[in-house]
């Protein structure tokens, strides 16, 4: 196709430098976590071939050498994320296994607050990621679904923790932005919310609101989604 700049590839299916010299003087771990540093400390939007490259204290052309695309980069990035991950002997409970590798994923997004954009099925084929989805189909052993089927678990459960974890982390943002207190801000809505539901045009809400018994637990709300996604896949449960 005429303007094509390079075939499709796949960054693991290459050696770690291309051409002939002496010895590489970073390996892709030493990339990964130096634009990982970069990040973790400005954000995803600041990490580039040239900050990488001077984190390293290499030459950006040299750092092409090792890493052709900016894509192949943030691949590097997520297959380290990968290897955060702890791999432990499932213990016979399959959904006991799948929640605590939930709470681990959310862990790490924490930690990395970036990783919820790099999200993405691209980006699932690394070492480190096909390490963790053969551990978590090991830990659904004693489902008896499909393997098919049982791919589909891992990648809901995958996304309810993403959106739950980074609506939890936009939300920790545009707090630290605001030039008032969280607990103001939410006062202030609350309020808003309040004198519109007294008006009588959302009397579903407003039966809602009266249910509520207090403020909303995060936490709950959180377990009951991984619970109800494994319900979905509880035979037991049908």
């Amino acid at each position: 196709m005429a303007g094509r700049a390079a075939e499709p590839e796949v960054i693991w299916a290459r050696p770690e430098r291309t051409g002939r010299g002496p010895k590489p003087a970073y390996t892709r771990a030493d990339i990964a976590a130096a634009a990982m540093r970069i990040a973790d400390a400005q954000g995803l939007d600041a990490v580039s071939m040239r900050h990488v490259a001077a984190e390293l204290g290499c030459g950006t052309m040299s750092l092409y050498n090792y890493v052709p695309r900016k894509e192949d980069l943030y691949e590097l990035m997520m297959d380290a994320i990968g290897a955060e991950h702890e791999i432990r002997e499932p213990s016979g409970d399959w959904r006991a296994d799948m929640l605590r590798n939930a709470h681990e994923t959310r862990a790490i997004m924490r930690r990395h607050t970036w990783v919820p954009r790099l999200m993405l099925g691209v980006y699932g084929f690394s070492p480190n990621t096909l390490r963790y989805l053969e551990h978590c189909l090991a830990c659904l052993e004693p489902l008896d679904l499909p393997y098919g089927v049982k791919t589909e678990l891992v990648a809901l459960l995958n996304g309810v923790v993403t959106t739950y974890t980074a609506n939890e982390i936009a939300t920790a943002e545009r707090t630290r932005s605001m030039p008032w207190s969280a607990e103001e801000e939410n006062a202030v809505r609350i309020a808003y919310l309040g004198s519109q539901v007294a008006t009588g045009a959302y009397p579903r809400l407003a039966a809602a609101f009266a249910e509520a018994s207090g403020p909303i637990d995060l936490e709950a709300v959180f377990e009951r989604a991984l619970g109800r996604v494994l319900d979905a896949f509880d035979p037991d449960l049908r």
